[in-house]
């Protein structure tokens, strides 16, 4: 341990690099547990994944603590004292500006201290603890028709305690004020233990020498500091001064956890508008747009956003144009949310602003499309953070604010700076007060990289001085801007913030770096500091399209945005099931983003595609792609994965299950003509139990049972040459390994429906397979030479389209094929790919009447991802069945599930949305749980194998029987069922409750009374 002299007066504790990485670590845990601290953690993953936030900058920090209670947090500070050890406050890790990263001790208090403690719907007013993530005071909130009013764009895992600390104020900001203008009372802990609650009592008693200094500076508080509502930069000094009331709770909102640690907070709730309107103006640039933003002053309005069309231009890329409502002509638009409690005078007041602007066009949205535009605005830190030629934008001048009257002209000027310095930017953010956020493509992978971006920062803050504004609007100063401060605000003002961080912090334990005493804004720049990517052994076998250096550069693509932290399941995403499952930043996209990028570009890990750290980082993926698609900068973790269990295993010996699992399509067909001796031999429970053991499989999974007769030999034998009536259409039917071995029925009902739609159907000659299970378990030159004949026999099939029944092997022809054969023949392929749902919208087929079915729907994580689930919604809702979407991720995924050491993960995930959707419905139908984890698809007093959760032998084994045999009912009541395409999901329905999964070509094919040619 060393220490440097202080300006103030104190001595700064830092931690040397050699002995944050091997003495420091193991001396901290040695204290811990003697201190009792129950849930803490020294190991390289762990570091590594907390080595930074949603920021540019890496510091590895020595351990970190999880408190449960504020007793725990007192016992680590004594230590942290005691050794000299800097304390770093962390919730969700969102920090753009490096505030929540730190080389001493990091205190996550998100995952124990994260409740809300008490919620007064008279008073308006809810206690939550530090780590409450916003989302979930929102939904406790919500039934009093109450809510919280300021919303980051991380308001889906950003966390109270985090807000304050950064003053966070969000798109409504506008409408509800800062974070810290709602703080009703705060709890915190001082750097010597002492427990302080601070409320609208008079605190000068409590910190006399803190008032004595606001007495002796109010001239250089009140000039330099409150001067506009976005005014986050230092601290908030203004509400110290004696016409706010020495507010010291208000002035510890922004504080950056330079002061204290936050242990819990009252804050202030508002009731939800009766009405609100959304109306979005377009401009011909967002310079123009940002020149028509002053006029919202004198409108009742809440939020207003600008939007570059460029934002649009990415979602479109990554989703598709209809994940884009339709907005009204411009390249710049201000998003604009009204609100009222008359609803005839907010229509009025709409249509005055609509007049009044300058937008060359516009319009009001629905409450639909205005969720859809506010859900692109809230991705757009990740949707700006790549040049459309595929070079990283960087945050660091992501946060600039400037008195709104004046925002034009800055970001005029601003524009041209960036072009002046020959770099690129998207501005965004919050117009309507003056905040600006935008991504910047500093050439920091150059060698002078660093120096460019110094350069900029500094010739900026200059800029936005002479604007009255500041460098940062929200997101804090952190390790981005505080050096900047010296620019901005007076020597005195500076001098002012050091002696009271000398009150509050003698020893600069308390996230040294930051506002005080700063790091310099490129000290510790992830991308500056270190040996930039290095070369790891080996061809890539997966093509990295647009990334520089490949494998390394693209695991870069994480900028730390957080939201896969977020419960994406309760919107129906399915981002990050495993996160959802255990609440272990490791076990997230990001934090496993962050390991691998310790592993090309960092010195914590071995440059080793074998890491011990990154293997344990990747264990619980479940390979269900929704990362690459949820999350805004499109880190594609189920890519990374594949190449590394590629790269590690590579002319070596695997583990079995890699074997049994990912050549199971093959073993299929090679046991087909035994199949129903197999079948009763997998009964035997001592001979089960031992070949799952070889095998690597869980003992607690079912053995899937072969089908005795085989789509193949059915269609072979008995339907292709069965008369067939004229058709209109012609489509391949593409009958993938699962279906065609272990669920027939499934294709026979597609062909079924296809025909009965005048469609006629093409089944290839080849037996082949996508390949999928050698991806997943990362055998890909096998499955690349698989895919590359499966490849090759479709484009050989002409133009027509491909439907499929199972969407895990669709999105391997549609997305995979591009990675790991990436030629012309699988861009024609994946072209033609569709669902069964999207083809038959596609072609406006006849549907049959579902009036009478109630379907829970359990999509399937890779058709969620790569599809999207809109068509099947609307083919649903147009054949009249009532639907409920569930999001999430069923938890078996593939192979994933089935594995030894996955079961226990496997069910915690399928406990986020699907299990406790079936134990509610199995309650509802009284159908039973097998073994008290619920489940429950029934055709209401329709039981036994005539019911919708008839027996696995008879849905999932017999082709002869009627495709639909698993629907039919003879009851006048509605039809119960679970829908699910994936044979994973309907394997985990299987093998967690008495329910039985059935898929949607069964229940078009039952509607329409459909049976199987013979």
């Amino acid at each position: 341990m060393t220490t440097m002299a202080h300006p103030t007066g104190a001595n700064r504790a830092t931690v040397d690099e050699d002995e944050s990485q091997t003495a420091l670590p193991t001396a901290l845990a040695e204290e811990l547990r003697a201190a009792g601290i129950r849930d803490f953690s020294i190991d390289d993953t762990d570091r590594a994944s907390y080595s930074s936030d949603a920021s540019l900058f890496r510091l590895v920090p020595a351990a970190i603590v999880f408190p449960h209670n504020e007793e725990e947090v007192a016992r680590v500070l004594s230590i942290a004292r005691r050794m000299g050890v800097p304390i770093t406050s962390r919730g969700a890790g969102t920090s753009i500006a490096g505030n929540a990263i730190g080389r001493g001790i990091v205190f996550d208090f998100s995952l124990h201290m994260n409740a809300v403690l008490d919620l007064d719907p008279d008073e308006q007013s809810a206690w939550v603890q530090s780590g409450c993530v916003h989302a979930h005071l929102q939904k406790q909130a919500k039934p009093h028709g109450l809510r919280f009013g300021p919303d980051p764009s991380t308001h889906t895992r950003c966390t109270i305690g985090g807000m304050i600390g950064n003053n966070a104020c969000g798109p409504r900001a506008l409408g509800y004020g800062r974070t810290g203008d709602n703080i009703l009372a705060l709890k915190i802990m001082l750097i010597d233990g002492t427990v302080v609650t601070l409320d609208d009592s008079d605190a000068s008693e409590t910190f006399p020498r803190l008032h004595d200094l606001v007495a002796q500076n109010l001239g250089t508080i009140r000039t330099n500091f409150g001067t506009f509502s976005r005014q986050v930069s230092g601290y908030g000094l203004e509400s110290l001064l004696p016409e706010n009331g020495f507010d010291v709770r208000r002035a510890f909102a922004g504080s950056e956890g330079t002061w204290g640690v936050i242990l819990a907070a009252k804050m202030r709730l508002v009731k939800n508008p009766s009405f609100t309107s959304a109306v979005v103006l377009g401009y011909a640039d967002m310079v123009a747009a940002a020149h028509d933003a002053p006029l919202l002053k004198d409108f009742p309005v809440a939020a207003c956003e600008g939007l570059d069309s460029r934002m649009l231009d990415r979602v479109i890329e990554t989703k598709g144009a209809e994940a884009v409502p339709s907005l009204p002509e411009g390249a710049g638009w201000l998003v604009v949310e009204l609100t009222g409690e008359d609803e005839a005078e907010l229509e009025s007041e709409t249509q005055r602003l609509i007049a009044e602007s300058k937008s060359l066009d516009s319009a009001v949205l629905d409450a639909k499309a205005a969720a859809e535009v506010w859900a692109i605005r809230a991705d757009g830190a990740g949707l700006v953070s790549r040049t459309p030629d595929g070079r990283d934008a960087h945050a660091g001048w992501e946060d600039s604010a400037v008195p709104v009257d004046h925002l034009g002209d800055y970001l005029h000027d601003l524009m041209e700076l960036l072009e002046e310095h020959g770099l690129w930017a998207i501005p965004y953010g919050h117009f309507g007060d003056g905040c600006l956020h935008m991504r910047v493509d500093f050439p920091l992978e150059d060698p002078n990289g660093g120096q460019v971006m110094r350069d900029f920062m500094v010739a900026a803050t200059k800029l936005v001085a002479r604007y009255g504004g500041s460098v940062s609007g929200e997101h804090g100063d952190g390790r981005a801007r505080s050096e900047l401060l010296r620019l901005m605000y007076a020597p005195a003002a500076l001098d002012l913030f050091a002696q009271v961080k000398r009150l509050f912090d003698p020893q600069h334990l308390l996230n040294p770096g930051v506002i005080v005493d700063p790091d310099a804004l490129d000290e510790s720049v992830r991308l500056t500091q270190l040996p930039l990517r290095q070369e790891l052994p080996g061809t890539l076998a997966m093509a990295y399209e647009g990334e520089s250096a490949g494998f390394a550069s693209a695991v870069h693509r994480c900028t730390g945005v957080g939201k896969c932290r977020a419960d994406s399941a309760a919107g129906g995403g399915i981002m990050c099931p495993s996160y959802q499952a255990t609440r272990d930043e490791r076990h997230s996209t990001r934090g496993r983003a962050r390991v691998l990028q310790e592993m090309v570009s960092g010195d914590l890990l071995e440059p080793r595609w074998d890491s011990p750290e990154v293997h344990e980082a990747l264990d619980l993926c479940l390979s269900c792609k929704a990362c690459g698609t949820e999350c805004p900068t499109g880190t594609d973790m189920s890519t990374y994965k594949a190449e590394v269990l590629h790269q590690t295993y590579k002319g070596k010996l695997r583990p079995m299950k890699h074997y049994s699992l990912g050549f199971l399509p093959q073993l299929a067909r090679l046991v087909t003509p035994v199949a129903p001796v197999l079948n009763k031999v997998s009964g035997l429970p001592g001979l089960t139990t031992l070949a799952k053991k070889m095998a690597g499989i869980d003992g607690r999974r079912s053995i899937p049972q072969f089908a005795s007769t085989t789509f193949r030999k059915w269609w072979t034998t008995t339907a292709e040459a069965a008369p067939r009536s004229r058709a209109n259409a012609e489509v391949v039917l593409f009958a993938d390994s699962w279906s065609n071995h272990f669920a027939p029925r499934i294709l026979a009902a597609a062909v079924a429906v296809l025909e009965q739609a005048g469609v006629h159907v093409r089944v290839i000659d080849q037996t082949v397979c996508c390949g999928l299970p050698l991806i997943s378990t990362g055998q890909l030159d096998a499955a690349k030479a698989n895919l590359s004949e499966t490849i090759t026999a479709l484009d050989a099939t002409g133009d027509v389209p491909i439907i499929g029944v199972e969407p895990s092997c669709l999105a391997t022809l549609k997305d995979d094929s591009l990675k790991l054969v990436a030629d012309e023949a699988s861009h024609r392929v994946a072209v033609r790919v569709q669902t069964l749902a999207q083809y038959l919208l596609s072609i406006g087929a006849e549907l049959p009447d579902l009036s009478g079915v109630e379907a829970l729907v359990q999509p399937h994580c890779h058709q969620s991802a790569i599809f999207g689930n809109a068509a099947d919604k609307e083919l649903l809702a147009r054949a009249g069945a009532s639907t409920e979407f569930l999001g999430g991720c069923c938890g078996l995924a593939g192979n994933f599930g089935v594995e030894e050491g996955h079961y226990e993960t496997s069910v915690a995930v399928a406990e986020v949305a699907l299990l406790p959707a079936l134990r509610k419905r199995g309650r509802a139908t009284g159908v039973e749980a097998r073994g008290g984890s619920g489940a429950g698809a029934s055709s209401a007093g329709t039981p036994g194998s005539g019911s919708a959760a008839s027996s696995a032998d008879a849905t999932e084994s017999s082709t002869d029987a009627s495709p639909t045999g698993a629907l039919e009912s003879t009851s006048s009541e509605r039809l119960q069922v679970v829908l699910a395409d994936g044979y994973s999901c309907r394997t985990q329905i299987t093998d967690l409750s008495n329910a039985e999964g059935v898929s949607l070509a069964e229940i078009l094919a039952w509607g329409w009374g459909l049976e199987p040619r013979r």
